[in-house]
């Protein structure tokens, strides 16, 4: 299974926070995620993650609904 994702921040601070010295905490993010996506699905998953600034994201009714967060 290949799943690709986004994970949106507001400010790109967030995003180095995201990301890490050297990438360590996405790799982090992306091992924890992908060893639960297969442990619910039992196969094996290759994950790819980016991190995208998106400014006041959270207040954004088109984001939200986008992401699923609203009806």
């Amino acid at each position: 299974m290949d799943i690709q994702a986004n994970i949106y921040c507001e400010k790109d601070s967030h995003k180095g926070i995201l990301i890490g010295k050297g990438g360590k905490m996405l790799k982090n993010i992306g091992s924890l995620s992908r060893a639960e996506i297969e442990r619910l699905f039992a196969t094996k998953v290759f994950l790819e993650l980016w991190v995208k600034v998106k400014p006041d994201w959270r207040n954004n009714e088109f984001m939200l609904k986008m992401l699923g967060y609203k009806k």
